[in-house]
């Protein structure tokens, strides 16, 4: 079996490829709003999403043509949500990915519409004829990127977050709120990628989507341990955001070594799930490790 540094490395350049082929060029009409949509999603990211995809796939067959699809529909979410996210209506954040934020780059009337078209380009990619042999199912993974995007999920999380600002969540209410802000979309990735698979094992699916929750809580747990601990250049954001913001977080209630104990905790939850799955679940045990060892 490949290693999973090649592996990941492969996975990150096909996912690349392929964003690039669903992207309208940048000399399509309107330009400037082209480019800035490829210039807020090419050239960046460590791609988690597609990852968890593609590994979830490989547990149940997919092919990987049909995944690489459905990651992209996931990426390109993402990519649209953190274009939003650092609008000065948001979270006011100029550096993304170790470059200028879009807004920054472009305008906010121009970032606004690149997370429009973004968002409906999307469910265009996760709509493609074929991407499933049951229309059916198909329709189901329209709808499951559906809710992991709105109000019942990633958005929804963003509503709480910026209401959060400034008061004392207790430990479960910022769970619940990242449950939905984060966790929502990586969940969706994961059984995205399984969705792919002709035949659909509803016993890996069922512990596909309780890794996924579990790995999702500890990625954003991870990412309140780096943003106390990591500079701007590692993390390619304004580190220590969140305590400039008064923002709640795992650092801020439980502590830097109390929540470094939690996405512990989490992680050994994730990979309980795979354990009945043996080597063929190694992939997933592998990206759950990346998500939960990034730098600490």
């Amino acid at each position: 079996m490949t290693d999973f540094q090649s592996w990941a490395r492969h996975t990150q350049q096909r996912m690349e490829h392929t964003l690039d082929n669903l992207l309208p060029a940048s000399y399509i009409a309107p330009t400037r709003l082209h480019e800035a949509m490829r210039y807020a999603v090419l050239g960046g990211g460590k791609r988690v999403r597609a990852l968890l995809a593609h590994a979830a796939g490989e547990l149940c067959g997919a092919a990987p043509e049909k995944v690489d699809i459905a990651a992209a529909a996931v990426e390109l979410i993402h990519a649209y949500s953190l274009v939003h996210d650092d609008m000065p209506c948001m979270d006011d954040d100029d550096l993304r990915r170790g470059k200028p934020s879009c807004h920054k780059q472009y305008d906010d009337a121009t970032a606004l519409l690149v997370g429009d078209a973004l968002q409906t380009l999307a469910f265009q990619s996760l709509a493609t004829p074929g991407l499933c042999t049951d229309p059916g199912r198909q329709l189901e993974m329209v709808s499951l990127l559906a809710i992991a995007s709105g109000s019942r999920g990633m958005a929804g999380g963003q509503a709480i977050d910026l209401d959060s600002v400034g008061k004392a969540l207790e430990q479960s209410e910022l769970e619940y709120m990242h449950i939905h802000k984060t966790g929502a979309l990586i969940r969706a990735a994961a059984l995205l990628g399984a969705h792919c698979a002709n035949d659909l094992d509803q016993e890996r699916l069922h512990a596909i989507d309780h890794y996924a929750q579990a790995i999702g809580l500890a990625f954003q747990v991870v990412d309140d341990i780096l943003d106390a601990e990591a500079d701007s250049e590692t993390l390619g954001k304004t580190a220590g955001k969140d305590a400039q913001s008064d923002k709640p977080t795992y650092v801020t209630i439980l502590g830097i070594d109390h929540a470094k104990q939690l996405a512990k905790e989490l992680l050994d939850g994730a990979l309980a799930q795979l354990a009945p799955f043996g080597e063929a679940a190694h992939r997933l045990e592998q990206v759950a490790h990346f998500i939960t060892q990034r730098s600490f």
